[in-house]
């Protein structure tokens, strides 16, 4: 077994799980270079069984040189000893401290690329971008420097396009000041700064490219204008090799500087116009970090002191004047306040808040004055927590991506083979200058050619949607989520805290029994003072709002789905709904049956107060519905999506409110297992299913939906179970979350239709396929431009989602 391990071969980035290979080589998914199987366990033995000694020796000797690997391969991991990363093979840089502290730069079009400093991706060659957007962005200053470098471009390629083309232009007569062969080497000295200073960062992204062997757009680039470059110098100090074909009647070679030089302005012009764009698709990143002020008003000790945001701690009690930002999440301990939330809901109504109010870092007070008790600070406030959402929905890949990553990685090699067929062809059969006719036809193929196009339709209209969505409460967890959304058909939603404002209200209470009205409520009261049911405590709420004094009861227990159940004087005594009430095997006569169903039938949700096998009395909340549920659902129901409601309560409650929502169906006495298997069940049958919900007994049904939506003032739990969160907890949110994700799939759909179309048109037209019936002919320039403004055209396209 031994020797067969060690003849045997992996990919360390594990592309293919543990497949294995008989000879050495590179992976034929990454292009990594294969490592010997033995080599790999002694690698991931040594990350098991070797941590707490690395971290040991780490702790032992702080000033020890470490090194790390670039690529991140295995997070923070460093290494004692100076070589090579054993995952990816590269180099292993120094580490210091400030390194540690660096921001680190990510690729838009494939995330798990990683790197501490500013480059290109190693794939694609597009240039990295901070991995979390900076309030003063690190792509200003790239943009800025490739500003420069066009700028550049531009002033010295002008002047060789006129030398190239003076023979064009009748009133330029450049002969008559000196000799073509002159006018060569100026042409020579004007290019080559463009080639080398401004489009440098082009060939080494080629290089780059073809030693990793992953083809890409620089290969192409890079190809097509180094053979327009190289074959100009060497035709300009070697013209005597070059067949007549070639020559003018002079005998001078043409040259193709003005290609070269012109092609990279254009392409600089594409990644200048690029790199605007793409920062404008950070403008939501942008707006939600620039909402979090830099600084706290500390009470301490009766005094107020200014402090940075970073010192706030939980507990503190922090001071808020008119028209500030709100430092952290807190409650409100006092003074009220009217405070501006658009920025985090999307809702434009100011909200009336007082004490014992919670509160959101980052809203803005009207004109009040008031102060808070700080509750979660940091990376735990909400906006920090849609920040971190968002960027990593932005970084995320869709499912559609798959399409255009099979096309791009076929595409550069298919592009090269048509070069190469075009020069054939046209080396053969094309009329003369044949040679001249094929070079210049085969150098537009490689240069129109634009697999970035492809690359770029999904993760710029991924990015400008999440962003979008959050400045509009919408906040989604993954790319996914949004492709998925768009093909949901049913929605099931929970009634209380969902179609409901999860605030009921005590409504009425009445014995049945022996006891008065009043020692009915009082004993439900006391046993749901153990509870934190919304129910519970709207009913204790409720008794002590009628100076009502509790009983202590013993042995509470809560039983779910159900209600709760106690000791009371040794006697067994529980609250809660039907079920409860067959577990206690008590009976209701008709009468008690018609007031009770007269109850729900109004909408309210009556619960059963049991002494032993017998009903004492029984309580009823009303939870109002909210004002926006039925227009929302009405939009929802528009967009082609059924409603169906589940809810823990009875059958006549929830025929009521279905009726008066109009839904498309719904199921009452539903416990958290029936609403995941009615999920499960819907599944089954072909649909496509969303669950919205906001208590931790929706979790299991959340995690099972094709997409999961949590209510924004749910619990935690919920919110972790969902892919998309609703920061105001109305269904309107899940309406707009709908029309978000249609836009964005509609969005993305064109631009992929407009990369293959641009691919498929151009391909052949700069081949020369119009050539034999119109006359048409592609110059290297022409395709240059266009291959340029496809890459921006697709990303102005995506940046349209911002309108919406």
């Amino acid at each position: 077994m031994g020797n067969s391990q060690k003849n045997q071969f992996v990919c360390p980035m594990n592309c293919e799980a543990e497949k294995m290979y008989d000879k050495p080589g590179n992976c034929p998914v990454c292009h990594m270079h294969l490592v010997a199987n033995d080599e790999q366990n002694k690698h991931q033995n040594h990350n098991h069984s070797d941590v707490h000694s690395t971290h040991k020796e780490e702790a032992q000797d702080p000033k020890q040189d470490k090194y790390y690997c670039t690529m991140l391969c295995e997070s923070d991991r460093t290494y004692a000893e100076p070589g090579d990363c054993p995952v990816c093979g590269m180099h292993l840089k120094k580490l210091n401290a400030k390194q540690k502290d660096n921001k680190i730069y990510t690729c838009s079009m494939h995330p798990e690329v990683k790197q501490d400093k500013p480059g290109s991706c190693p794939k694609c060659g597009m240039a990295l971008i901070p991995e979390k957007p900076q309030e003063t962005s690190e792509d200003e200053k790239t943009y800025r420097k490739m500003l420069m470098k066009f700028w550049i471009a531009v002033v010295f390629s002008i002047p060789v396009f006129f030398i190239a083309m003076s023979e064009l232009i009748p009133f330029l007569h450049l002969e008559a000041v000196a000799s073509k062969k002159v006018w060569n080497w100026i042409q020579f000295a004007l290019a080559t700064p463009v080639v080398f200073y401004s489009g440098g960062v082009f060939f080494k992204r080629g290089w780059s490219s073809v030693r990793r062997w992953s083809p890409n757009m620089w290969t192409l680039i890079s190809i097509g204008v180094g053979a327009a470059y190289l074959f100009s110098v060497f035709a300009l100090l070697f013209p005597a090799v070059f067949p007549a074909q070639f020559k003018d009647i002079n005998g001078n070679v043409h040259l193709y500087f003005e290609a070269a030089a012109v092609i990279l302005a254009l392409v600089l012009l594409g990644q200048v116009l690029e790199l605007k764009a793409h920062g404008k698709t950070n403008s939501a990143m942008k707006a939600l970090l620039n909402l979090v002020p830099p600084v706290a008003r500390l009470i301490r000790d009766g005094k107020e002191e200014e402090i940075p945001l970073e010192q706030v701690k939980v507990g503190d009690v922090l001071r808020v004047k008119p028209g500030e930002k709100i430092p952290v999440d807190g409650v409100i301990t006092e003074g009220n306040a009217t405070i501006d939330e658009s920025m985090i809901t999307g809702e434009p109504m100011p909200v009336d808040k007082s004490e014992t109010d919670k509160v959101t870092g980052g809203t803005i007070n009207g004109k009040t004055v008031f102060e808070i008790s700080a509750e979660k600070v940091g990376d735990d406030t909400l906006l920090a927590r849609i920040i971190e959402m968002v960027n990593q929905a932005s970084r995320s890949r869709a499912p559609i991506q798959k399409l255009a990553d099979l096309v791009a990685k076929y595409f550069v090699q298919i592009i090269i083979a048509i070069s190469l067929i075009t020069f054939g062809v046209w080396a053969i059969w094309g009329p003369q200058p044949a040679l001249v006719y094929a070079f210049v036809n085969a150098v537009s193929v490689l240069i129109i050619a634009c697999p970035c196009a492809l690359g770029l339709a999904t993760p710029m209209s991924i990015m400008v949607g999440t962003g979008r969505g959050a400045q509009s409460g919408i906040l989604v967890k993954n790319a996914r989520a949004i492709e998925e959304m768009n093909k949901v058909d049913i929605l099931i939603i929970d009634k209380t805290g969902t179609i409901t404002e999860g605030k009921p209200s005590l409504k009425e209470y009445k014995t049945l029994g022996n006891l008065s009205d009043e020692e009915i409520l009082k004993l439900a009261a006391s046993i749901d003072s153990n509870s934190e049911h919304p129910l519970a405590e709207a009913i204790v709420k409720g008794a002590k709002t009628k100076n009502i004094e509790l009983e202590k009861l013993d042995d509470f227990e809560s039983v779910t789905g159900k209600g709760v159940q106690a000791i009371y004087k040794g006697k067994k005594i529980g609250l809660g709904n039907q079920r409860l009430l067959e577990d206690f095997k008590a009976l209701l006569d008709e009468d008690k049956t018609k007031l009770v169903k007269g109850w729900q039938l109004s909408g309210q949700t009556v619960m059963f107060l049991m002494l032993e096998n017998k009903v004492e009395g029984i309580v009823s909340v009303a939870d109002k519905i909210k004002d926006t549920s039925a227009k929302a659902i009405q939009a929802i129901q528009k967009m082609g999506v059924k409603v169906h409601m589940l809810t823990g309560d009875n059958e006549y409650t929830a025929k009521a409110v279905s009726a008066v929502l109009n839904l498309d169906g719904f199921k009452a006495d539903c416990l958290p297992d029936d609403k995941y298997n009615e999920i499960k069940e819907l599944q089954n049958q072909g649909h496509v299913v969303a669950m919205a919900g906001d208590g931790i007994n929706d979790a299991p049904a959340l995690a099972q939906a094709n997409i999961g939506i949590a209510m924004g003032t749910g619990t935690d739990i919920a919110m972790q179970s969902a892919e998309i969160t609703l920061v105001k907890g109305d269904l309107n949110g899940i309406a707009r979350a709908k029309e978000l994700s249609n836009e964005v799939m509609k969005n993305i759909k064109q631009n992929l239709i407009f990369a293959f179309v641009y691919n498929v048109l151009g391909v052949p037209i700069a081949a020369g396929l119009l050539y034999p019936v119109f006359g048409i002919l592609l110059s290297p320039m022409i395709a240059a431009t266009a291959m340029s403004f496809s890459s921006v055209s697709v990303i102005a396209n995506a940046l349209r989602l911002r309108r919406k």
